[in-house]
């Protein structure tokens, strides 16, 4: 099974590709490059079974935790908005199902999806640009993380997380507690960045850990930090995990890859003037 992260690599697509509009004045860069990236994911790794998540506008139950989360954000172009729904349309004749709900992010659907599909005894890969998916790799769950443009990516299954970070995928919600994360407005410690966080939960093993015992703290001003900063820390990291236990329901016989409906994905291509994709896809 894949489970993408919809609203992550559209943004990938929409900031990598130039602008790109039809005659009628539709942008489709976002479009056009999600769904080069979709099609490239079925041909290489022919899953049996895909779901898109998207997020909501709707404040999530990190916000009530926290008000200042993802604070500071740019806006989203009124042209990128505007891709969202020609999206969704293409995934529907694609029949690739897609899922949202109030309350939680993409992160936390996909997270719910992959138990699920865990819980099946299917083997799962995430696609997203947002690192945070890491904790979720496991015997049966790797990541796909997005590197550069729409071509570039890296994948991490759990040889790969012990190579770059020496910790298990659960610890690396430790480490975002504790170095936070500026894109999500995470606060984490202030002055502890990802070399110093790597080395505490090294030693430690938890953010819990840490805090009991911060007299094993080398440095005074590392130990003042930590001490002064606890609630900040546990707080960073509640906000880091994703929940896999969302409510949500989730239709696997829906999820199963199968042929799109060509006669309408045929006119919405030819709509949004994506002819080369529509051939590529056809071949």
């Amino acid at each position: 099974m894949i489970a993408i992260d919809g609203n992550s690599l559209i943004n990938r697509a929409y900031y990598a590709l130039p602008p790109l509009m039809t005659k009628e004045g539709l942008y489709t860069n976002g479009v056009y490059g999600f769904l080069s990236m979709l099609h490239k994911l079925r041909e290489e790794y022919k899953p049996a079974y895909m779901i898109v998540a998207f997020d909501r506008k709707a404040p999530t139950f990190r916000h009530l935790d926290y008000e200042q989360y993802k604070a500071g954000r740019k806006k989203t172009p009124a042209e990128l908005l505007s891709q969202f729904p020609l999206i969704k349309e293409s995934l529907s004749y694609l029949k690739i199902p897609s899922v949202e709900l109030d309350g939680f992010e993409a992160d936390d659907l996909i997270g719910t999806a992959v138990r699920l599909g865990q819980e099946r005894g299917l083997s799962c890969m995430i696609v997203t640009g947002d690192k945070d998916a890491l904790q979720l790799v496991s015997e049966s769950t790797r990541v796909m993380i997005t590197k550069k443009g729409i071509s570039e990516f890296e994948m991490y299954d759990l040889e790969a997380m012990q190579a770059r970070y020496q910790m298990t995928p659960q610890q690396f919600v430790d480490l975002k507690g504790l170095m936070g994360d500026a894109s999500d407005n995470i606060p984490g410690i202030p002055g502890v960045g990802e070399k110093t966080g790597m080395s505490l939960i090294h030693q430690f093993g938890s953010v819990e850990a840490l805090l009991e015992h911060t007299d094993q703290i080398k440095s005074e001003k590392l130990r003042q930090k930590v001490e002064e900063n606890a609630q900040l820390a546990l707080m960073s990291k509640r906000l880091a995990r994703i929940n896999t236990q969302v409510p949500v329901d989730i239709d696997f016989s829906l999820c199963r890859c199968t042929q799109p409906d060509w006669e309408a994905l045929t006119a919405q291509f030819q709509r949004l003037e994506l002819f080369s994709l529509l051939a590529r896809m056809k071949k």
